[in-house]
């Protein structure tokens, strides 16, 4: 037998215990779970609990009521979260229960509406995550708590939503919050939840944000942004390689940590990039990023992972989101003194400001939109404005009385 009364987590202490040894944890930090696990075997013997009564928020109750000392309290909840999820991977514990109920109607809608765009949009789960919150953001502005009859729901409805958005302060700068309506009652429609398509009735949110140039940094600040990441450690050594794919390729933050190690062809000089909308790029693989990438490869992955930007501390798992490089150069900003572009440090910013530098030297818009793969050219022309000697070539002259001079 695995377990015992007495014994309640058996052999799974020893498999987790193996796990972290793989995953190349600290000896002392493995002997610190070791004692948190053999605390919450404890305290599951005295109560009765089994495995199959387990999951993380039993677990984080138990260990609350243990005899572990408890300044360490949310270190040991964060432990035996960890040691749950290992179990439910393994089919002994009880997962968490999901946020929407699946047996509930909100629930089936939502595994729908998911379905849909992930089988007829073919949306990545990123952006099916994305759709699901706006709309359940908007049943909930509808309805409230439970959801209400959809058909019910008029154009006026959307518009009042739309405008509560536009109302915060300062302004919701979700771009796609329109089209992301638009999905969900397209789907409501083609579905036969709702009689008429509200999805042609919903209008576009002007961003007035979008009529300014783009905010970008010379040459020498990104050098000199490139200069104070770099550092003679591990974490130094991966934070430039990410910052120069971001400065010298224009890649955007999602598309840095997706990168494989797969998708590196060394002897082509190429790198595959994992795109919007599922999209997929070759582009050439300067010696600069190149060099930088086989540094931090050979010194300083230890992960066992595929991905090829990984964390520093154990497990050395892939990030989840882009976050990782916004918070690098926001460290950055700080060591050089240079002033941010914005209160909110994100890492679009060095891909505009490697188109604008393009630009400015004189680089058609031709090529400046094959390297930032962009799918219309009508998505580069925002740097048209900075192209001004052009825009100076092409300036009717004003009128005058008189005639025009």
């Amino acid at each position: 037998m695995t377990t015992t009364e007495t014994d309640p987590l058996g052999v799974y202490r020893k498999e987790f215990h193996a796990q972290l040894e793989n995953q190349h944890y600290h000896p002392q930090t493995i002997t610190r779970f070791d004692r948190c696990l053999a605390a919450l075997n404890d305290r599951m013997a005295e109560l009765g609990v089994g495995l199959k009564d387990l999951d993380e928020a039993v677990a984080v109750d138990l260990i609350g009521t243990s005899k572990l000392p408890p300044h360490d309290a949310r270190r040991h909840r964060y432990w035996v979260r960890s040691f749950t999820k290992f179990l439910v991977g393994l089919g002994a514990a009880k997962p968490t229960p999901a946020g929407v109920p699946a047996d509930t109607e909100l629930g089936r809608l939502k595994h729908g509406y998911e379905d849909y765009l992930r089988r007829q949009r073919g949306l990545s789960e990123r952006s099916i995550l994305q759709n699901w919150r706006l709309a359940h953001r908007f049943l909930r502005f509808r309805f409230g708590g439970e959801l209400g009859n959809l058909e019910e729901i008029t154009v006026m409805d959307i518009n009042a939503f739309l405008e509560q958005g536009a109302s915060l302060k300062p302004p919701s700068r979700e771009k796609s919050l329109s089209s992301l309506l638009r999905n969900f009652f397209r789907y409501l429609f083609t579905n036969g939840k709702i009689q008429i398509n509200l999805a042609s009735g919903i209008l576009s949110v002007a961003h007035r944000y979008g009529t300014r140039t783009p905010r970008h940094l010379t040459a020498g600040q990104v050098d000199a942004l490139l200069k104070a990441i770099r550092s003679d450690t591990s974490t130094g050594r991966r934070n430039y390689a990410m910052a120069l794919l971001l400065a010298r390729l224009g890649l955007r933050a999602p598309e840095v940590i997706a990168i494989q190690l797969d998708d590196i062809d060394w002897r082509a000089g190429e790198i595959m990039v994992r795109g919007k909308g599922q999209r997929h790029d070759r582009v050439p693989l300067p010696p600069e990023v190149g060099e930088a990438l086989t540094e931090y490869i050979r010194r300083d992955r230890p992960s066992g992972s595929r991905t090829l930007f990984v964390a520093a501390h154990p497990p050395h798992a892939p990030f989840k989101d882009g976050q990782v490089i916004k918070i690098i150069l926001k460290r950055a900003f700080a060591k050089t003194g240079l002033k941010p572009l914005a209160p909110y440090t994100g890492s679009h910013m060095l891909r505009h400001s490697l188109a604008t530098n393009l630009v400015q030297r004189g680089a058609p818009l031709e090529e400046i939109s094959d390297l930032l793969r962009h799918r219309s050219r009508a998505s580069t022309m925002i740097y048209a404005k900075l192209d001004l000697d052009g825009l100076r070539s092409i300036a009717q002259p004003w009128p005058i009385p008189g005639g025009a001079k």
